[in-house]
């Protein structure tokens, strides 16, 4: 008996050795070319084409500053900021509050709405561009930063709604009974008990939502002219031109826009973890 236990803990210690030796070897390859793309920024060109791999020998922090002002990242950098976090908070209150129907409250149609906002996670927003460029047009919404939030909101919320479903159907239904037999209305039974209960859903939605809206391109591009009112992905191609591109400055502009979604990560990756198992498993 006692070699058995022995046999089966030197099997596990074996296979926890092969799983962090492929969890570092995976960490390696993604942090690599994060790495490379930050050594390539602060470098020239004629170093970068010369020498691609090898360690800067002069830090040009002059890169960073052009592509600050040159490609008036600041203001796209703004613009981004109001375009995320209207829709962020927007998403999450209209989601939350589909969701906690769908999942809680019994009516003959939560099927039908919940396969109905389902379908909007399978239509491309290629299909939607023209007809919803068009239709903007002729409302006054495009080169508007609301002409964005709107498609944004639109595109978030069926993401938002599938995952808090699960959360919500996951709540104890003792306490939605006793908050009943308390007298709780159903906006108090959502605002005091569903919503608070649901943080983790909430942070793993946001965050979801948060990062696609600030890298999305498509949808900027083609409804933002103005160059006060572009975002920043639209701002970043600026820096190739059709004759010629300036490698090292285009570089330090992309470590500029990732900086948020890195941080937002580093700070809030065990929510979105235990959010998605959380959302998998009681869903």
């Amino acid at each position: 008996m006692s070699k058995t236990v022995k046999n089966h803990n030197k099997s596990s210690a074996v296979v926890k050795t092969l799983i962090y030796i492929f969890l570092s070897i995976l960490a390696v390859i993604y942090i690599l070319p994060l790495l490379w793309v930050i050594f390539v920024s602060v470098k020239d060109d004629k170093t970068l084409f010369v020498s691609p791999w090898s360690m800067p020998e002069k830090l040009m922090i002059e890169n960073y500053t052009f592509a600050w002002t040159a490609g008036k990242l600041g203001v796209a950098t703004l613009n981004s900021a109001i375009v995320c976090c209207v829709t962020l908070v927007l998403c999450l209150l209209i989601g939350s509050m589909a969701a906690f129907a769908i999942g809680r409250l019994r009516w003959k149609f939560s099927n039908v709405m919940m396969t109905y906002f389902l379908t909007g996670m399978m239509i491309p927003v290629h299909c939607i561009l023209i007809p919803l460029f068009t239709r903007f047009a002729k409302m006054g919404l495009t080169n508007s930063l609301l002409g964005l939030i709107l498609p944004y909101l639109t595109l978030s919320l069926p993401l938002t709604i599938f995952i808090m479903t699960g959360f919500f159907k996951g709540l104890p239904n003792e306490l939605f009974e006793s908050a009943c037999i308390d007298g709780c209305s159903i906006y108090k039974i959502f605002t005091h008990i569903a919503f608070p209960l649901s943080k983790t859903g909430l942070f793993v939605t946001g965050l979801m939502s948060f990062v696609a809206n600030w890298n999305e391109l498509l949808l900027a591009m083609v409804f933002i002219s103005d160059d006060t009112k572009k975002t920043l992905p639209v701002s970043l191609s600026k820096f190739v031109g059709p004759y010629n591109t300036n490698y090292s400055q285009m570089f330090a502009a992309i470590v500029i826009a990732i900086i948020p979604t890195i941080v937002v990560y580093c700070c809030f990756s065990n929510s979105i973890v235990d959010g998605l198992t959380q959302g998998a498993v009681k869903g």
